[in-house]
């Protein structure tokens, strides 16, 4: 029996030898060349190659329906150096899937494997005399027919000349914007200064203007010129959008200036080199060398693709095993704004309608005052439906919008090693972002989970430059997505925020979970938006964490809405559940807004031991992209932060009524606040509360109530501690008195108001001698315009009228102070005749 039992295993090995052999004789992958130079007609052998890419995928396609044992160690394709221009989005479909022990890879054999959008412009000539322009600019510009596709003449908004980007005409350069003169909300028109003493209105002429954290880009129907100013009115769909969208819109300021604009596309803009336009009723493009370009040998590229590479499947064949290597994807297109405008929520995600709510309140938000529905940008290399894909060591450059974006169904999918540079909109999109047909603030919980973006990896990508045209787009920006690693990643040189993680503004347990943004660095963002981080997140996100992570330099931005409402890291409305700890960044500057439960911060900030954080950026392996790294524009700035610790207050006046008493406190739990903090009296609220959330505030109330007056108070302009004192021990626990009143309208007693403080301790020390014997902890005095706001601390415990009073005994001096101070005071607004200070809180 043992005998038997010895045969039957022995014949049972011999056969699974002889099993094996023909998958280790042929394990060697099949390999199809492509060449763009070949003739057509090629076989796709290393001595016949393929002249397109499209061919090759054909061939491989063949291979594997046919069951060719070319097959059995995977394909691949091998792509020379050329630049290919392909007529049609390449399109990898399931039946170009590979497997885990058969892949298709495409590999570029050198570093100049170029698949670009574009068309190339030639036949430049000297432009001569040209109608509208000065002679002293017609002088230097070049004229080319405008190229065309399919035979056919065909928009585009970029153009590059050899490597650098031109500039499209424009009214003001990105570091001199001017500002809007006002927003008709009613009739839908801006008011803008006059710009130029020959400016005429042109079809075809655009508008960008910026709006808190987004952009928006409006064609110009009309303008109405008048001595000093310009009104505009817009095209639709975006003019009823821009109007009635809530959430961002035109800023207007007394105190910080209204949204900046410019105005583009127009003839009469050209003044500068680099700067081109394209007449699209004479098909005429004029450009403006820049010094050293010679017009005869210049390679100049105008995009026609808006999406040069598409890997679709379905959720029940997605595309799986396709590996991408070396290849750079260049001059993609992104033509939305030039048809239909462009009006952006956040992180570029432009509404497709958006209005405010009359009465407030959604099925997952009661307090949601606005309705939103979105679209999503065009990308350069969209995958859909996919499965354990990688691209690999490639480059994005020179696109119109995104770089690469994993938009839905994405499985195990891998982004490693590829360079980001020059990309109008964001680098790296994926997942969903509630697209077109799903309200924005509603939780996205798929009955089919396949559709979901699960467990791509994003890592050791190098990302700089990104959003040059759409200010408000992100480095790398993450919808519903699960199981997500965003790491080793750095990004450097952006309009707005690094890493955006989430999406939906609601704190609901959605299809968001166990994500990880690990070992990133971020430095050099916020060029021009702000509400800004280096990591921002929204939503709940069980088991998510954001850990050991290096975040610095943030640019001064010229144009924001609120100059100080910037960070380092930022959780936003509805994020819950997740964990962050370890971040390093220069300064404590962090935000937490209207976020949902369980968000555990540890260990984050300038005190984090900065070995934690050694190792964020690109590992060792990809460390040699940092070459590709341009430099730091010449004469940038970047915020220092200095936190101001001192309370500040946030008042509301709304003699009319016209917000109740519990919509201002859903308002201020809503931005993040404490309503313990709130006090009234008669038509005034007040709420104390940080610098930081006090400007936010600020600018929520003017968005949802721009009729109600409110100001802020963190201009600090006298203090009083025991420091003065002896002894000058401070008491542990203290109450505090706030009380208000306001300068009289006169700029001479109010400069001798402001003197007399800030010289105080050297000619009233008095005064301060009273505030000790009194016990008073702090005396903090603030300004805004006319208004005075008094904070007085003092032991608990203790009653204000009763330890008032001794700031005057025996002390004559202090009596005369009072009186003097008294001349040079009065009630706000809704005091009695005989009353000046009144008292917010006893």
């Amino acid at each position: 029996m043992m005998d038997i039992n010895k045969t039957i295993i022995f014949l049972f090995r011999s056969v699974l030898i002889v099993a094996l052999l023909p998958l280790t004789l042929h394990s060697r992958a099949g390999d199809i060349y492509v060449r763009q130079q070949a003739p057509a007609g090629g076989t796709g052998s290393q001595s016949a190659p393929f002249n397109t890419l499209e061919r090759a995928l054909r061939e491989a396609r063949e291979w594997r329906r046919l069951g060719d044992e070319r097959t059995r160690g995977g394909i691949n394709i091998w792509v020379e150096d050329g630049r290919y221009t392909p007529a049609q989005t390449m399109l990898v479909r399931p039946e170009d899937s590979g497997t885990a022990i058969s892949p298709t890879r495409i590999r570029a054999t050198g570093n100049g494997a170029i698949f670009s959008g574009g068309v190339r412009v030639t036949g430049w000539k000297p432009a001569g005399n040209v109608p509208g322009v000065p002679r002293h600019i017609s002088k230097h510009l070049f004229v080319a027919a405008a190229p065309q596709a399919g035979g056919k003449f065909f928009p585009f908004r970029q153009l590059w000349v050899n490597e650098q980007k031109g500039i499209r005409a424009e009214s003001h350069d990105d570091q001199h914007l001017p500002r809007i003169l006002n927003w008709d909300f009613k009739n839908g028109t801006a008011t803008i200064p006059m710009i130029s003493a020959n400016f005429t209105y042109q079809p075809g002429m655009e508008f960008f203007i910026h709006q808190w954290w987004a952009v928006a880009q409006l064609r110009v129907r009309d303008a109405q010129v008048f001595k000093d100013s310009i009104v505009l009115a817009f095209h639709q769909p975006e003019a009823q959008i821009q109007n009635e969208h809530p959430w961002p819109k035109p800023w207007l300021s007394k105190e910080h200036g209204n949204s900046a604009f410019r105005l583009l596309n127009a003839l009469q803009f050209i003044d500068q080199p680099g700067e081109w336009f394209h007449d699209e009723h004479t098909h005429q493009l004029y450009y403006y060398p820049r010094e050293g370009e010679d017009m005869t040998k210049v390679y100049t590229t105008v995009p026609y693709l808006e999406t040069i590479l598409q890997v679709t499947g379905t959720v029940e064949q997605p595309v799986s095993h396709l590996y991408v290597e070396g290849l750079r994807f260049e001059h993609s297109a992104w033509l939305r704004p030039h048809t239909q405008g462009h009006v952006a929520l956040q992180a570029g995600m432009y509404f497709v309608e958006a209005y405010k709510l009359q009465k407030p309140g959604t099925s997952d938000k009661a307090g949601l005052e606005n309705q939103a529905w979105v679209g999503r940008p065009k990308a350069a290399v969209e995958l859909k439906n996919t499965a354990y894909t990688v691209f690999r060591n490639c480059s994005f450059n020179h696109l119109a919008s995104t770089g690469i974006d994993y938009r839905s169904g994405n499985k195990r999918d891998t982004l490693e090693g590829n360079l980001f540079q020059d990309i109008g909109g964001s680098g790296v999109l994926l997942g969903t972002f509630s697209d077109e047909e799903f309200e924005a603030h509603l939780p996205y919980q798929p009955t089919d989970e396949r559709m979901l973006t699960d467990g791509t990896v994003i890592s050791n990508n190098l990302l700089q430059h990104i959003g040059l045209e759409d200010w408000g787009t992100v480095g790398i920006g993450a919808g519903f997505v699960r199981n997500v690693k965003i790491v080793h990643n750095e990004l450097l040189d952006l309009p707005y925020t690094g890493i955006s993680l989430g999406w939906g503004w609601t704190p609901t347990v959605n299809s968001m979970k166990n994500n990880r943004v690990l070992q990133n660095k971020i430095t050099r963002y916020g060029k021009f938006m702000y509400d800004v981080a280096g990591i921002y997140t929204l939503s709940a996100q069980p088991g998510t964490k954001i850990q050991r992570n290096h975040i610095d330099s943030i640019y001064l931005s010229p144009y924001a809405h609120i100059p100080d409402h910037w960070f380092y890291l930022y959780t936003d409305e509805g994020s819950a559940f997740m964990t962050v700890s370890d971040n390093w960044f220069p300064a404590n500057k962090i935000l937490q807004n209207a976020n949902g439960p369980s968000v555990e911060w540890k260990n984050n900030g300038p005190e984090v031991d900065r070995n934690l954080v050694k190792e964020a950026g690109l590992q060792p392996h990809f460390s040699a992209m940092r070459k590709r790294i341009q430099p730091l524009r010449e004469g940038a700035q970047f915020n220092s932060y200095v936190p101001f610790t001192k309370p500040v207050f946030f008042q509301i006046y709304d003699p009319q009524r016209l917000v109740s008493k519990q919509a201002i406190n859903a308002f201020i739990a809503k931005q993040g606040g404490d309503t313990a903090h709130v006090y009234h009296w008669n038509a005034y609220t007040i709420w104390q509360t940080t610098d930081e959330l006090a400007k936010k505030m600020a600018g929520a109330w003017l968005a949802i109530y721009p009729q109600v007056t409110h100001k802020v108070f963190n201009n600090m302009f006298y203090s009083f501690d025991r420091s003065h004192c002896t002894p000058s021990t401070a008491q542990a626990e203290t109450d505090f008195v706030l009380l208000t009143a306001q300068l009289t309208d006169d700029k001479a007693k109010q400069s001798a108001y402001l003197d007399a403080h800030k010289n105080q301790y050297e000619q009233w020390p008095e005064v301060a001698e009273g505030f000790c014997r009194a016990g008073f902890e702090e005396v903090l005095l603030y300004r805004n315009d006319r208004q005075l706001m008094l904070y007085i601390s003092f032991p608990k415990g203790k009653k204000f009228e009763d330890i008032d009073p001794l700031t005057i005994k025996d002390n004559p001096r202090v009596v005369e102070w009072n009186r003097l101070m008294g001349s040079y005071q009065e009630g706000i607004e809704g005091t009695a005749a005989n009353e000046t200070w009144i008292f917010y809180k006893k």
